[in-house]
């Protein structure tokens, strides 16, 4: 009888998953770790002793995502540098000009925009502040979130959020699976806000939250 292959671990995959977010390569995780290399490429579980030394490494991640698939990535409230003079770092993007971040107009990102070094986001294309109360207490009116480009046909991970860009303008919402084939659920946080579908159709780019962060 053959034997059953075993799967990596949702710690391991939830590892591989941030260093592919941050664009971090593996060589510079086993380096700046000490875990030994090959570690993540097994199929198998990981040790308390190199789970505790990726925590100490990367104080940004949330605990309970990593151990248990549970919250966001990152934690709230990660603080950044200062905005940069030399072109370099994320830009903030004022919501009314977010399709200019997809289709990396020179107008909105060099001229008309901040930007800022974010060292924990390095995954990140943009910044834009949340507007309204409609997400919160999960985002408050004037928070800022990174956000980080995905392909239009992406699979979206449920109840995760979003940056939308549709038809019916930008949203930031938490994104389930709709009641038809090719729907999804548009979900606020605040109750008072009711859920409603979006057909795919009616989005023209897409770009996944990967946190909220503060500025100096």
């Amino acid at each position: 009888m053959q034997e059953k292959k075993q799967k990596k671990s949702l710690i391991k995959q939830n590892i591989l998953q941030y260093i592919d977010f941050m664009n971090i390569t593996r060589y510079e995780f086993y380096k700046k770790t000490g875990i030994t290399r090959g570690i993540l490429d097994q199929n198998n579980g990981m040790s308390e002793e190199n789970t505790a030394r990726f925590l100490a490494c990367f104080p940004e991640i949330n605990s309970e995502w990593l151990l248990k698939g549970e919250g966001e990535m990152l934690k709230s409230n990660i603080p950044i540098a200062k905005h940069t003079e030399d072109g370099s770092g994320i830009p903030l993007i004022p919501i009314s000009a977010m399709a200019g971040a997809f289709t990396d107009d020179l107008n909105v990102l060099e001229y008309e925009c901040d930007r800022y070094v974010v060292p924990v986001f390095k995954g990140a294309d943009f910044l834009i502040a949340v507007k309204g109360d409609s997400m919160y207490p999960k985002y408050s009116s004037g928070d800022i979130v990174a956000c980080k480009k995905l392909p239009l046909d992406t699979f979206f991970q449920w109840n995760k959020v979003y940056v939308l860009d549709t038809d019916q303008g930008p949203l930031i919402k938490r994104v389930q699976e709709g009641k038809y084939k090719d729907s999804i659920a548009i979900v606020s946080d605040n109750d008072k806000y009711r859920p409603f579908e979006l057909y795919r159709k009616q989005i023209y780019n897409i770009a996944l939250v990967l946190g909220v962060i503060r500025l100096e």
